[in-house]
């Protein structure tokens, strides 16, 4: 009996101990957890509306719900000079993860990442390169080409405008998968590409609505840029417009949609990842319409319904696996870039894609 009982006391003790231990253990991750911070660089204000407010919105969101801490760097512009010290900060800082909100950020700063291995940096790029480096982004190009369907659907004159930042693989994707989505509906419609060099230059974005209207007849505009002042500058214009980053409901039903992504995931999908200590788990993160990554914005009631299911036709061809760069594409040359059954590999997509699909002309004074 006296066994019996010193058995059942050990017993009990070891299962104390266990619980004990376990309780330990998680109050040891939660502890860790909080110490995590992450940094967030980006170009312009976090209360920018476009794109520099949706990703600190976003990128926000995931640190609140994931209990980890944030650190802002903003209004670090490209090629300012600014990139190397402001990054070096949040190093000296504690910094776990870093996260460069722009395109051009990695160029200035590769030897910086390569001497700090124990940092997880995430470049919004498709170039860089590292055992800490993933670059990410969402498949927008998929959002491109439905937007494409709309402008093809609502153009009159069969010209339409597109005010781009700078020529770089992802802006062309854009332009290309957009050109791809509008001769879908309206083969015989061109698309007008307006360079400005810059990713946020609001005098030059609506100079490049008012010369497309002027010279080029287009009476529907889209952009690749920050913010929404090619929006702004069609309204006044009279003509129809598809935003970029968020839906807009200040304008009228001129402004048709938007092609917007769906960061909430990203940012969760890429902190979650470092929490659980799995940082750097990829070389590119790339997401699209298989995960509700883009899409468009809720429609104006300019938009018809035909238009709205060879929209929803397009979302069901792509989410099975039929992207938007497969099948016969051609270039502006004439040189064929894609065979039927074919498909553009994704390397070529994020990397070196430097050429334009038929249906592309660009704005010349």
């Amino acid at each position: 009996m006296k066994s019996k009982k010193k058995l059942f006391l050990m017993g009990l003790i070891l299962l104390l101990i266990g619980l004990i231990l376990a309780i330990l253990l998680i109050a040891g991750r939660t502890t860790h957890k909080k110490d995590i911070l992450v940094g967030f660089v980006t170009t312009g204000s976090i209360d920018e509306i476009g794109w520099n407010g949706i990703h600190y919105q976003a990128v926000q969101k995931a640190c609140d719900n994931l209990d980890v801490k944030l650190m802002i760097k903003e209004n670090i512009k490209e090629f300012s000079g600014t990139c190397r010290g402001a990054v070096q900060e949040l190093i000296d800082e504690g910094a776990s993860m870093i996260i460069l909100n722009s395109y051009g950020y990695a160029q200035e700063i590769y030897s910086l990442i390569a001497r700090n291995p124990q940092v997880a940096f995430y470049l919004n790029a498709s170039e860089g390169g590292g055992e800490n480096v993933t670059t990410y982004f969402v498949r927008m190009y998929q959002a491109r080409y439905l937007a494409g369907i709309v402008a093809g659907k609502q153009t009159r004159s069969g010209q339409i405008g597109y005010v781009a930042a700078m020529n770089n693989s992802e802006v062309n994707r854009g332009i290309d998968a957009f050109t791809l989505g509008v001769r879908s509906v309206n083969p015989d419609a061109e698309v007008c590409v307006y360079w400005t060099g810059s990713w946020d230059d609001e005098a030059a974005e609506k100079e490049a609505v008012r010369k497309l209207v002027e010279n080029k007849k287009i009476d529907v505009v889209t952009y690749h840029q920050n913010g929404p002042y090619v929006v702004e500058a069609a309204e006044e214009a009279g003509i129809y417009s598809i935003a970029y980053h968020q839906a807009y409901s200040d304008y009228s039903e001129k402004c048709l949609t938007a092609a917007v992504g769906n960061w909430d995931l990203v940012y969760t999908d890429l902190i979650r990842e470092l929490v659980q200590g799995k940082g750097n788990n990829e070389t590119n993160y790339w997401v699209g319409l298989e995960r509700s990554a883009v899409g468009l914005a809720p429609y104006s009631s300019a938009v018809s319904e035909e238009t709205k299911e060879l929209v929803e036709q397009a979302i069901e061809r792509i989410s099975s696996g039929k992207d938007v760069f497969s099948g016969e594409i051609y270039d502006i040359d004439g040189v064929q870039r894609c065979a039927s059954g074919e498909m553009i590999s994704d390397e070529v997509l994020l990397d070196r894609l430097d050429w334009f699909v038929e249906g592309v002309v660009f704005y010349e004074e």
